[in-house]
């Protein structure tokens, strides 16, 4: 290709540029020009990190890693709840070009295998509390990496054999820089994210340092946040929203303070709010509902609140009144994926007026909603009227936070990436002003709790029962969950029970327990196309009414 001639000479700019503007040398400007000031607060161990603090310990797990042998585009893989040594993972491999990888903690040990052979990391990092499945995984996997470190916040678990503790393992090296010049180019991958795929297993979202940046400078201007600001994410920091939605990604490059919240509990996030004087909280639309219930129960000062940050579902409008009344005002709502963070949003000047839809665009993305095809991607300027009534494909394009791939299965991102548009699979309408409502899923996928569930792979672990004869899956309304899983089942002998499928499921390696069905039916037929595929929006249709007229069955 041609180089493009330029007015001026940008040599300098392009190599300044594409090697120091990386998501690390923004948190060291903050270790320095912050060095008074708190990083990170764990309420479980009463300890607080400033920035130079932190740095150190981020120090000493890279100089450990080093020893471990991780290098350029190696992969470090850590399983954690959220806890201090999660932040210090997802930033000492940015310091010597390594590539962090958190997954989820709520995977069975065979999706965790699946997972580990995958990235194939040089070091695997567990938490004590999934001793056993971590253990599991690695019997399982056919990759071994060199090494193993067990997280323990309570200090009260021993590792399992071949595997060493985390202080052992990083607290005897010094806490001075490990001396990497330029660890990284600008569209290197520095953090690997792992979602679920149309298949029902995970598949790995690379990003690189723009990505990492970009996402940071989103939630920075959006929420808005500054140095002084002290976040609190609800959610697991393996997730994009938790990582990068006011939890460390922005928080750190910012300057602020992130106070670690390690599972969520509604009465001691608002007591904290009350203790820390939490500027930001972030969360789920669940979670929202039931910090409102325990403010009206027991009223805490949270006046130093700015605002409380959704996403992950449609926030109701009737809810957004009442939080408006008992929370903060200043309420937003986001809509996206791990692929490219949140790509729509709701800000407080939207609510209560929008609430349901999913907002509008980003600041620096662009959203549509295109034509659907049976056979192929819409072009995407294929577009459906903006009539709130037609539905279609929402297609997102956000050059900032999405690297265009995934790890390791190339036919996998050519159903998703498209001249530059990703095609989300959320089925939607827009309006004249741009506003998008989330009507459906192109996947069938099931939201539950915040976590994706997708049907093909319940009802492959389902199938593997002996009598078993085919079955279909598909989400049922929860107040408390968002969606719980309901599956219909044809058997081969009716001595079969809910007991059980449930048992099954429960001790398949392959299936997370939150994925499991909650809600059963015996059927003698489903519902199938022509040519023998499961209609899965039929099968949701009738799993609501059966649900309400209280006819599933429950685990």
């Amino acid at each position: 290709m041609k180089e493009h001639s330029r007015t001026y000479d940008s040599e300098m700019f392009i190599d300044t540029f594409e090697h120091t503007f990386t998501y690390i040398a923004g948190f060291m400007r903050n270790v320095h020009r912050f060095a008074e000031r708190n990083a990170l607060t764990c309420p479980y161990r009463e300890k607080t990190w400033t920035y130079p603090q932190l740095n150190g310990e981020v120090n000493r797990l890279a100089r450990a890693l080093m020893e471990s042998g991780v290098g350029k585009d190696d992969v470090v893989m850590h399983q954690l709840f959220n806890c201090a040594e999660f932040l210090f993972l997802y930033l000492a491999p940015h310091k010597i070009g390594a590539i962090s990888c958190p997954i989820n903690f709520r995977l069975s040990s065979g999706e965790t295998a699946y997972i580990l052979d995958d990235s194939k990391p040089k070091v695997y990092v567990y938490d004590a509390e999934i001793k056993a499945v971590a253990e599991k995984a690695l019997e399982t996997a056919s990759h071994r990496p060199d090494a193993v470190v067990m997280v323990d916040i309570t200090g009260k678990e021993a590792p399992f054999a071949g595997s060493v503790a985390y202080n052992d393992y990083a607290g005897r090296f010094p806490d001075e820089e490990p001396g990497v010049e330029r660890p990284s180019h600008v569209y290197d991958e520095v953090t690997r994210l792992y979602t679920s795929g149309t298949t029902g297993m995970p598949k790995g979202v690379p990003l690189n340092n723009i990505n990492d940046i970009l996402s940071a400078h989103d939630v920075i201007m959006h929420y808005p946040l500054s140095p002084l600001d002290k976040t609190m994410n609800m959610t697991p920091w393996f997730h994009r929203g938790g990582l990068y939605s006011g939890g460390p990604n922005p928080t750190m490059y910012i300057g602020g303070e992130a106070v670690i919240l390690r599972n969520f509990d509604a009465p001691t996030v608002l007591d904290y709010v009350e203790k820390y004087h939490l500027t930001y909280l972030t969360g789920v639309p669940l979670t929202l509902k039931m910090l409102k219930e325990e403010q009206q129960a027991r009223p805490r000062d949270i006046s130093s609140l700015k605002g409380i940050v959704t996403m992950g579902a449609p926030l109701e409008k009737n809810l957004c009144i009442e939080c408006h009344k008992v929370l903060t005002e200043n309420i937003f709502n986001g809509y996206g994926s791990s692929e490219a963070f949140w790509n729509t949003f709701l800000r407080p000047f939207d609510l209560p007026r929008m609430a349901g839809s999913a907002g509008r665009s980003c600041t620096d993305d662009d959203m549509a909603v295109v034509k659907l095809h049976p056979d192929r991607l819409a072009e995407p300027d294929d577009r459906v009227p903006k009539d709130g009534e037609t539905v279609g494909e929402v297609i997102v394009k956000s050059p900032a936070k999405c690297a265009y791939d995934y790890i390791n299965k190339p036919e996998e991102a050519r159903k998703k990436y498209y001249k530059g548009w990703l095609y989300i699979g959320d089925l939607a309408t827009w309006n004249e002003q741009e506003y998008v409502t989330i009507v459906g899923r192109k996947d069938d996928m099931i939201i539950s709790g915040g976590e994706n569930v997708h049907p093909v792979q319940v009802e492959e672990v389902l199938n593997e029962h002996p009598r078993v004869a085919s079955c279909v899956v598909a989400g049922v309304p929860d107040e408390k969950w968002g969606e719980i899983v309901a599956a219909y089942v044809i058997r081969t002998d009716d001595s079969l029970n809910v007991k059980d499928l449930d048992e099954h499921c429960l001790n398949h390696p392959m299936l997370s327990k939150y994925k499991r069905p909650r809600l059963y039916k015996f059927v003698d037929e489903l519902p199938m196309t022509a040519t023998g595929k499961l209609m899965h929006y039929k099968v949701r249709e009738q799993a609501k009414e059966d649900y309400a007229k209280g006819v599933l069955e429950k685990a």
